[in-house]
C-alpha cells in the first residue's frame, strides 16, 4: 500500500488558501447555471475567477485534460468537457473544480438544477448532497475508511439510487490525486486493503459521492474523458476536500450551496 501523506501545518495553510478560492468559485456556480448558458462560458467565468484570486485552475492540462473545469450534464457522471453545449431547462449540471495554490491543491464539486427540474432529479441531488454530509460526520482520527464507504452506500441505496463503483474519491494535497482511494461502497474483496485504512490527524481527503438514478454501471465516451451512465439515466456529484482532525474534520472547500 502506498503511503498516505500526513500534512504539516504549513501544507495545511496552503491547502486552506486553495480551498477558499475553490469554495468561492463554487459559490458562483448556482447563479451561473441557467437555461441558454453554454458550458464553455461556465469554464471561462470560473477560470477567470480562480486566476483573479491568485489560484491556478488545476484541471487544465492535467493528464491532458483540455479545459479548466469539468461540467457534466444529466447522464454525464464526471469529466464532462465544456464546449458549445447550451444548458436546457430541466437539466441537472455537475461542476467539478480543482484549484492550486503554491503547488498545493483542493478538489470539490456540486450539482445544481437549471430552472425547473423533475421531482426525481431533485431527490437525486438531495440524496447525493445528504450522503456527503452524513459521511463527513464520520470523519475523524481513528475512524476506518470503510465507514465512509459504507455510509454513502447505505444511505444512497436505501433511497433507491446506486453509487458509481468505477470511480472513487482520493487523497489530495501536493498532487490532485494521492493515496488513498476512497470508494463510495464496501467491497470486501477487491478493496479490502483500502477498507482497512484508519484515518489519522493531518490526512487530507477528497470525498465525492457519485450517485446514479439507475444502474451503477458507467462507460466512457469516445472523447476518452466524459463518463456517462450506461443506461443514460441521471447522475449527481458532490465533493469536498476535508482535513482529518483528532475529533472531527475541517472542510477546506466550504461553499454555500450544498
Amino acid at each position: 500500500m502506498k503511503m498516505i501523506k500526513i500534512k504539516s501545518s504549513r501544507e495545511i495553510e496552503l491547502m486552506r488558501e486553495a480551498g477558499k478560492i475553490l469554495g468561492g468559485a463554487l459559490n458562483l456556480v448556482a447563479g451561473l447555471v441557467k437555461p441558454g448558458v453554454s458550458t464553455r462560458s461556465l469554464d471561462k467565468t470560473i477560470a477567470r475567477y480562480i486566476i483573479e484570486k491568485g489560484g491556478v485552475p488545476a484541471f487544465k492540462g492535467y493528464r491532458g485534460y483540455p479545459a479548466n473545469i469539468c461540467v457534466s450534464v444529466n447522464e454525464e457522471v464526471v469529466h464532462g468537457i465544456p464546449g458549445k453545449r447550451l444548458i436546457s431547462e430541466g437539466d441537472i449540471v455537475s461542476v467539478d473544480i480543482g484549484v492550486g495554490w503554491q503547488n498545493y491543491f483542493t478538489d470539490a464539486a456540486v450539482t445544481v438544477p437549471a430552472g425547473r427540474i423533475s421531482a426525481k432529479a431533485q431527490k437525486l441531488i438531495d440524496v447525493t448532497r445528504e450522503s456527503l454530509s452524513l459521511t463527513l460526520g464520520k470523519v475523524k482520527a481513528g475512524a476506518r475508511l470503510s465507514e465512509i464507504s459504507a455510509t454513502v452506500q447505505n444511505f444512497v441505496e436505501a433511497n433507491g439510487f446506486s453509487v458509481v463503483r468505477d470511480l472513487v474519491g482520493h487523497g489530495v494535497g501536493s498532487a490532485l490525486h494521492e493515496p488513498p482511494q476512497i470508494p463510495n461502497y464496501v467491497d470486501k474483496k477487491g478493496l479490502a486493503e483500502t477498507n482497512s485504512i484508519i484515518l489519522k490527524e493531518g490526512m487530507t481527503l477528497a470525498i465525492e459521492p457519485m450517485v446514479n438514478e439507475g444502474t451503477f454501471e458507467v462507460e466512457t465516451l469516445a472523447n476518452n474523458w466524459t463518463v456517462v451512465t450506461k443506461d443514460r439515466k441521471l447522475s449527481a456529484h458532490f465533493e469536498h476536500t476535508v482535513l482529518v482532525r483528532e475529533n472531527g474534520r475541517e472542510i477546506l472547500t466550504e461553499f454555500k450551496y450544498g
